[in-house]
């Protein structure tokens, strides 16, 4: 039965920063070497209980015995805010996982440490004794900081010690950070004390101070002696290059998860495993690398050119190389004696051996992320240590063969240094741009099913190939609903159940078959929401993972918003389309409502058909009766609802009162007055814009009808030719003006016995088929003339149908008045 790989979580700050990413390797590369999965959770340093840390540390309160079985702590980049007693609090609820604190002790927590007082006072001491300052100014740490307050002891006891006052004009605070240096170092000289040297409590604050101190015209080290701690990648190769104390970061790292393991294992481990640190010499405390400092090594003269020997002398050569240069031999797991070692067979015969073995030492040291010019300086040593005296005709060959060895390897770093360094600014350069692209494109994403297209697309452009983005389920974020989910660069289906949110991502996603190491982080918009959490494979450029986490953040919450917005609209749509349904029923039955229920005037044989569009608009049409004849009406009022139905009420009862009390008035007199109304009640009183056609006929017993207004063209069908003629409308709209007097004039048209007239509105001329095309006045009259001589029924019916057949669901009504004429006997 194959054994479950364990999994260990790391908890830190931040994925980028020097010292960050110098403890984030060291626990990886133990855990490659020991075959366990690595989380490393990342949040924000620790600030009390505030909406900030809730929301950029949520991930931290997630970490629990569900998805590992140990953690280790990098306590140093937890504290500043919250103290030693606050990482303690902190660390109580992980209990009772085993855990390791790399950087500070806590109290009943093995911890990996440093010896940060023997630090500083070693960086004190050779200020103040190698270089006899005695202002030595120092810029300390956050004050809650283990660390910094024993650095910044320290500090006292190294004055103390050589009996010289402490002056709180010399010291400042920063967040260890190069801003916070830069700040420091402007209080301490705005105090206008002097001050012949400064010691930072990290090298990141050293830098700070040392581009202050330039920037104010003071060279260092001419002026002012600066020294850090920690021996940070970019110290060795600034400039000044930075003299500083070294402490094996990567190594704690190591150090720590291999504690955790053998507390798994049940094995005994210190409850403080104390390392040591190291005094490095640079240029700006003035000792820039002691290659040469240190003499010549005697060397036996050889039989032969080829035949020298370091024996005797390696152990003595060994640690000048390790202490004179500054590379650190941990990580390179004694590249010193390697080196000699090849040294030796190429002195003795073994040539191109030295060349070879440098090669590989560079590229191991690339990997490592060493300032590859720092060989040059073993070069130098190495020189100066075996250069024969000149005077020898046997050791001036000796030297001239060296010096074409030397030559060689300095090319050969050279070449290294450059490659290195152009690859290292390809993958900023590649990161920063892949950064700008999927920037660019989140920014754009508007809905969930573009975002995931957006987040396959980019994110493997950006180096990842492993990813599970995850949302939380409900209220209480206690369940996680995976969004997005790629394996080996591919996007999949992710699972459709939730999940704990305490098991970090989708389940299996952390422990696959094969060894991972995964960055989770809290997928955040601001300082105080929070969505979920996104899950990431490590070995990326360490600067893309905050960028991105914004990103995506940022991306979240602008689908959040879009959805917001849309539901928003939707339930205004829904709530407008209810109101719009209700209006339309009101609407349909004033409509319907109002048509005449009996069609009878004298010498007319009439029909009528009114049928109402789904959106019901406003089509009108009436027939009254008087003596000697009657009025037809019809009309379409514009828009469509309960606003277009009172707009027809008016009209309807209008031409209603009207026609009653004077029948005989003239059509164009009539529409004048009612126009009059009308605009003054829907502009005036009702403050909307509906307008409508309309055409007022007033019938007379002998066939005479006489007609004003605007609507579509009349049609009469001639009994003794069985062809329609049109007849134009050509008044204005009712409701556009206040006053329509002028445009508004009587015509007249005669009937003959069995003549058929037809009313209609634009529903049924503008109907239109699959194709968009229009049914048309010729189709409408082609209808009347194939049925002239059948029953206005049927003539109805014939247009209906027809109309039908072209347009089987009308958006508008439909409206047809048919009327057949009977001269008297």
């Amino acid at each position: 039965m194959t054994k479950k790989r364990r999994t260990i979580a790391l908890l830190m700050d931040y994925v980028r920063g020097e010292y960050q990413s110098a403890v984030r390797i060291g626990v990886e590369r133990a855990a490659e070497a020991h075959d366990v999965h690595l989380v490393i959770a990342v949040g924000e340093t620790l600030a009390g209980h505030g909406p900030s840390e809730i929301a950029q540390n949520s991930v931290y309160r997630l970490v629990g015995a569900e998805a590992v079985e140990g953690i280790v702590i990098a306590a140093a980049t937890l504290c500043n805010h919250v103290g030693v007693e606050g990482v303690e609090r902190f660390c109580r609820d992980y209990a009772p996982l085993p855990m390791c604190s790399i950087g500070i002790p806590l109290q009943g927590i093995p911890s990996v440490v440093v010896d940060n007082a023997l630090g500083i006072e070693m960086a004190a001491g050779h200020l103040l004794d190698d270089h006899a300052c005695r202002r030595v100014a120092y810029i300390g740490g956050p004050t809650n900081n283990g660390e910094a307050r024993l650095r910044a002891e320290a500090y006292r006891k190294a004055l103390a010690a050589r009996a010289l006052p402490y002056d709180e004009r010399l010291v400042a605070s920063g967040e260890f950070t190069i801003d916070t240096g830069r700040a420091a170092m402007a209080e301490i000289l705005a105090r206008g004390v002097e001050i012949d040297a400064v010691v930072a409590a990290n090298d990141n604050m050293a830098l700070g101070a040392i581009e202050l101190l330039k920037a104010q015209g003071r060279g260092v080290p001419r002026d002012i002696l600066v020294c850090g701690f920690d021996d940070v990648g970019v110290a060795r190769y600034t400039k000044p290059s930075l003299t500083t104390v070294r402490q094996p970061i990567k190594r704690l790292g190591e150090i720590a998860l291999e504690t955790v393991l053998r507390m798994l294992d049940g094995a005994p481990v210190p409850l403080r495993n104390l390392q040591q640190v190291e005094l490095t010499r640079r240029e700006s405390c003035g000792c820039a690398y002691q290659a040469a400092a240190a003499g010549p090594l005697t060397i036996p003269p050889p039989a032969r050119a080829g035949s020298i020997s370091l024996a005797g002398r390696r152990d003595e050569l060994e640690r000048a190389l390790e202490q004179a240069v500054g590379i650190p031999a941990a990580s390179l797991h004694g590249w010193a004696g390697e080196l000699l070692s090849a040294l030796e067979q190429e002195l003795g015969g073994g040539e191109g051996r030295f060349v070879r073995v440098l090669e590989r030492l560079l590229d191991a040291a690339g990997r490592e992320g060493v300032f590859l010019d720092l060989f040059q300086g073993v070069i130098t040593l190495l020189r100066a240590r075996l250069r024969r005296p000149g005077g020898d005709p046997a050791g001036a060959a000796v030297n001239e063969s060296l010096e074409q060895l030397w030559h060689a390897c300095r090319v050969l770093i050279g070449s290294a240094s450059v490659r290195a360094e152009g690859r290292q600014r390809l993958d900023v350069e590649l990161a920063s741009i892949g950064l700008a692209w999927s920037g660019r494109w989140f920014s754009t994403c508007l809905s969930l099913p573009l975002f995931k297209r957006m987040l396959a697309s980019e994110l493997p452009r950006l180096g990842f190939t492993r990813v599970a983005i995850s949302l939380y389920d409900d209220p209480t974020r206690a369940t996680l609903k995976a969004l997005f989910l790629m394996e080996d660069g591919r996007e999949v289906e992710p699972p459709a159940e939730s999940f704990p949110s305490r098991l970090l991502a989708p389940p299996g996603f952390l422990s696959s078959s094969e060894r991972r190491s995964v960055v989770v982080m809290p997928l955040t918009f601001g300082d105080t929401e929070y969505f979920g959490l996104m899950a990431l494979n490590s070995g990326v450029n360490e600067m893309v993972y905050d960028a991105l986490r914004l990103q995506v953040g940022s991306a979240v919450k602008t689908v959040t918003l879009h959805r917001e917005m849309v539901r928003q609209v939707e339930l205004r749509e829904r709530l407008e389309q209810e109101r719009g349904r209700e209006e339309t029923v009101v609407a349909a039955r004033i409509q319907t409502t109002l048509v005449p229920e009996q069609l009878e005037v004298e010498g007319l044989e009439l029909c009528a058909s009114m049928t109402p569009a789904a959106e019901v608009g406003g089509d009108y049409y009436d027939v009254i009766a008087t003596p000697g004849g009657g009025w037809l009406g019809i009309g379409d009022v514009a828009g469509h609802g309960l606003a277009a139905g009172l707009v027809m009420l008016m009209i309807q009862s209008m031409v209603s009162a009207l026609t009653s009390k004077e029948p005989s008035v003239s059509p164009s007199e009539l529409l004048a007055a009612l126009n009059k109304a009308i605009y003054k009640n829907v502009r005036g009183r009702l403050r909307r814009d509906e307008h409508a056609t309309l055409l007022l006929l007033r019938y007379e017993r002998d066939g005479r009808v006489t007609f004003a207004g605007a609507h579509d063209d009349i049609i009469v069908c001639s009994a003794r030719t069985r062809r329609c003629v049109c007849i134009p409308s050509t008044g204005v709209w009712i409701g556009v003006l206040p006053v329509i007097d002028a445009a508004t004039r009587d015509a007249e048209f005669v009937l003959e016995d069995g003549d058929v007239l037809v009313l209609y509105s634009d529903g049924v001329t503008e109907a239109r088929n699959a194709h968009r095309e229009q049914f048309g006045l010729e189709r409408l009259c082609a209808a009347i003339e194939a049925a002239q001589a059948s029953p206005v029924e049927a003539i109805r019916d014939r247009i209906l149908r027809e109309v039908e057949g072209w347009c089987p669901s009308p958006d508008d009504d439909i409206t047809v008045v048919v009327a057949r004429y009977r001269a008297p006997a």
